[in-house]
């Protein structure tokens, strides 16, 4: 889509207007109110902000992962409730979705994702796989012309919205039995448990799989995928760390609106050393952290990140965002703390990322293996 920087700064230019002028008001009561803003949706498929990075051929923009995390981030800028369903429209499920699913799903489901109606949850987690994931025991079984699905999903991204779920399976033993299908809300055999709530506000529910049966032609990647999988997941780990930056960036941006125009003392908060040098590390950390999330989209082209830079722009866009938010929030004392402003739900969502998509404990295991060029297994010995 962008090709140069005059087209780049030109398209940043554009998604800053739009969101300044349709989602800038109610910015702060959308990032309280619970629930997917569907409303938003359909005005970011219409802006042609959804499947930014799918292929023309199939509905989407054809653009570069980069301008993906540009738009993420621009529109989060102004309202971080909405980058939220950049998030969904072009990164997670939705990008492992459309790198690998059959022309005949795509033409069942895409039209509707796109169009910002329809929404494809991750089901991945269960009770005892969580970063272990490969330990995963949600089955599927071949019965003639179907699979029946059994087994629990907690965590859930979109859960208690989506209307379409790729589910982590197990087709036999072993990390090579690993794959992914897709189960329609309303399946019979899906029941989908009572909503719990983060400490972010964002909902999420159990789905349990009971004797679950899917038509084969919804088996996504059958055994030996997990790897695949993974590799589209590292494109939600970019999605979580250029949110993570952009809430990073709006509390830091908020926080220093404030300090120029507050007054203790009889000086600004601005002229005291101790809150310049809380600037100018928090500035530092974001720069830095917004190269490496560059690189990472940059030097994945029209395809996939690699997981090691994925991993090293994660974890430095998840300790950026958050330290911002934290400090934003302290050098606006009860203000930042309370509702009235925004920092306090950067504070909060900031918090969360650096669990979801690959906590930092697990990124600095995956660094590690490639710096010292090999795998160091978490498993106890047998």
């Amino acid at each position: 889509m962008t090709t140069s920087t005059e087209d780049r700064t030109a398209f940043a230019e554009s998604i800053r207007a739009f969101a300044r002028d349709r989602l800038a008001a109610g910015a702060l009561e959308r990032a309280h109110a619970p629930g997917y803003p569907w409303e938003v949706a359909e005005l970011l498929a219409q802006q042609g902000l959804l499947g930014l990075t799918v292929p023309e051929e199939d509905g989407g923009q054809g653009a570069t992962l980069l301008d993906a995390v540009l738009a993420i981030q621009e529109i989060g800028l102004v309202c971080p409730k909405s980058a939220d369903v950049v998030q969904a429209g072009n990164f997670g499920a939705l990008r492992t979705f459309a790198e690998y699913a059959t022309d005949d799903q795509k033409a069942r489901f895409l039209p509707g994702f796109l169009a910002g109606k329809s929404l494809l949850g991750l089901a991945m987690s269960e009770p005892e796989a969580g970063s272990a994931v490969t330990d995963l025991t949600t089955s599927a079984e071949r019965d003639g012309d179907s699979y029946v699905v059994d087994g629990t999903k907690i965590w859930s991204t979109h859960s208690v919205e989506a209307n379409v779920f790729l589910v982590y399976v197990r087709f036999g033993p072993g990390v090579g039995g690993i794959g992914s299908v897709l189960v329609e809300r309303g399946t019979p055999g899906l029941e989908i448990g009572k909503p719990s709530e983060y400490m972010s506000g964002e909902q999420w529910a159990p789905l349990y799989f009971d004797g679950c049966r899917i038509p084969a032609e919804n088996v996504l990647l059958g055994p030996g995928g997990f790897k695949k999988q993974i590799s589209g997941f590292n494109v939600e780990r970019l999605g979580n760390a250029a949110r993570s930056l952009t809430l990073g960036r709006l509390a830091f941006t908020i926080a220093r609106d404030h300090v120029l125009q507050r007054e203790q003392f009889g000086r600004t908060l601005a002229d005291f050393q101790g809150i310049q040098w809380k600037f100018a590390d928090m500035a530092v950390a974001l720069d830095g952290a917004q190269l490496l999330l560059d690189r990472a989209a940059a030097n994945a082209a029209q395809g996939l990140p690699s997981a090691y830079e994925t991993s090293v722009a994660k974890l430095a866009a998840n300790q950026a965002g958050f330290q911002a938010a934290d400090q934003a929030l302290q050098v606006m004392g009860a203000m930042g703390y309370s509702t009235e402003t925004l920092v306090e739900y950067c504070f909060r969502r900031t918090r969360g990322w650096m669990i979801a998509g690959g906590s930092l404990e697990v990124l600095r295991n995956r660094i590690a293996e490639d710096v010292l060029g090999r795998r160091f297994s978490q498993r106890a010995p047998k």
